[in-house]
């Protein structure tokens, strides 16, 4: 475990990728603030864990954040680790979808992420020490066919946590963006009931411990970028080096 704080902040935490993350780190003695909209899913996170405490909060809210992070860091003292897993994924052609559902996943997506950086990063950088882990995808890093509002909202993210980490780098804090593929979360399920391109059904969903092992790695080894699962380096290439042959193959895969 690259790890070594006390105090871990994970928004998200209310189920999937941010609650395994949570109950992971609890268990090897690190203080975790947890924060989700969904209160029901953070008390299931918390049971059975005593380093864990909730904090329901919607990350939209910038005042609401930042009163949270004030509340935090007055109860667990200063923050060691953040880790932004807060998400929502419905997938669907551009046209089909509703304008205020691409707003709203943007809005949660990319915005709760800008806020979460705003109200804890200012401290862990005059600190000079700590981990920020922000959950990108994929999908920010290729474009595919039936994931524009997600993927615009994860390319954001990218660029975002991309630009922080240069501004950033000699500030003694590690900064990781995280970019799996599909995992087996209930996110992906929230993806599937609304629509499902078969390109992402090349490589079957990977396992979300998967995922935080590769984080742990890759910030002990000073590595920004966490690509896990197979085909995911080689994928994030192809992007780069030959793109029209990436989308002449998504074309042909979709059928349109």
């Amino acid at each position: 475990m690259a790890f070594t704080g006390k105090v871990a902040l994970i928004t998200g935490a209310g189920s999937g990728m941010g609650r395994l993350a949570a109950q992971r780190l609890a268990k090897q003695g690190a203080k975790i603030a947890a924060l989700d909209i969904n209160e029901k899913g953070l008390a299931e996170t918390a049971e059975g864990h005593e380093g864990i405490e909730t904090f329901p909060v919607d990350v939209t809210n910038i005042e609401q954040v930042s009163a949270v992070v004030s509340d935090i860091v007055s109860k667990l003292g200063p923050i060691d680790r953040l880790m932004h897993c807060a998400a929502i994924m419905p997938f669907g052609k551009i046209l089909d979808h509703d304008v205020n559902n691409i707003h709203l996943v943007m809005n949660i997506n990319y915005g709760g992420m800008v806020n979460i950086v705003k109200a804890v990063m200012p401290a862990m950088v005059k600190s000079g020490k700590g981990d920020c882990i922000i959950f990108s995808s994929m999908l920010g890093q290729m474009p595919v066919l039936m994931t524009g509002a997600y993927g615009a909202s994860k390319f954001a993210t990218s660029a975002f946590a991309e630009i922080l980490y240069h501004e950033n780098i000699n500030s003694g804090v590690r900064f990781a963006c995280v970019c799996p593929p599909a995992v087996k979360t209930p996110l992906l399920k929230q993806a599937a009931d609304t629509a499902w391109p078969k390109v992402l059904d090349e490589n079957p969903p990977i396992q979300p411990e998967d995922v935080l092992d590769a984080i742990e790695k890759n910030i002990d080894k000073g590595e920004f970028w966490v690509l896990p699962g197979k085909g995911t380096k080689a994928g994030w290439r192809a992007r780069r080096w030959i793109p029209s042959t990436v989308w002449n193959n998504i074309h042909k895969m979709e059928g349109f």
